[in-house]
């Protein structure tokens, strides 16, 4: 597919993609990203007009990110010295457990080198989060619900596979950079007082639209 002039798709319409190369450009801006595996229509058209689709991204200075592998994309802002590009997506501010439960599944999805699919149990992250908890344990109990069902229902970070149990997605990898880790890790550990701490080490873990604590 190109920008070849082709019939709107309503009267008026100017835009030269075609319809479903729209709509995949509309899922990518939506966020948090497209999913082949969930949605290979949509990505079958990115496949097709990646291209066009990047250009327009760029033209929000925007980039895209794709793995074809994975078979997920996302956009996020232009990362360049010499521009200062403006901010064309709308940013999610995450809580305090919110990033730890991230660097948690970052973790173990690195953990498993070569696995197709890394599958955790939310007791398990939990244990990995319990050093945070302040005392009281009804509240931290239910701040941990309240990040897990985040990252199922709106970073969709993790699928559910059954009861309590869930597919950690590949993209965790992109959404906190090596750089960003390290800092968050040290931050981390010296809130729990544990140098061993359930984030990991932070020379051992590796943001995308400035995911960790979004800005």
């Amino acid at each position: 597919m190109t920008d070849e002039p082709h019939r709107g798709l309503w009267d008026g319409d100017a835009g030269t993609l075609l319809e479903p190369s729209r709509r995949a450009l509309l899922e990518i801006l939506k966020g948090p990203y497209l999913s082949g595996r969930q949605q290979p229509g949509l990505w079958a058209a990115l496949m097709a007009d990646e291209r066009s689709i990047r250009s327009r991204l760029n033209d929000l200075f925007l980039e895209l990110v794709m793995d074809p592998v994975e078979e997920f994309a996302f956009a996020r802002k232009v990362r360049a010295p010499d521009v200062d590009a403006p901010s064309a997506l709308r940013s999610e501010r995450l809580t305090f457990i919110d990033t730890a439960m991230l660097l948690v599944l970052r973790q173990l999805l690195l953990a498993a080198p070569g696995e197709q699919r890394v599958i955790v149990g939310q007791d398990d992250v939990y244990e990995r989060l319990a050093v945070y908890n302040d005392g009281d344990d009804s509240v931290f109990q239910r701040n941990l619900n309240g990040a897990w069902n985040r990252m199922l229902n709106k970073f969709r970070v993790l699928h559910g596979v059954g009861t309590d149990r869930a597919e950690i997605s590949p993209i965790v990898r992109f959404l906190i950079d090596e750089e960003r880790v390290r800092a968050l890790s040290v931050v981390y550990q010296n809130i729990s007082g544990d140098a061993q701490t359930a984030v990991g080490h932070p020379e051992t873990v590796r943001e995308d639209e400035e995911g960790g604590e979004e800005e």
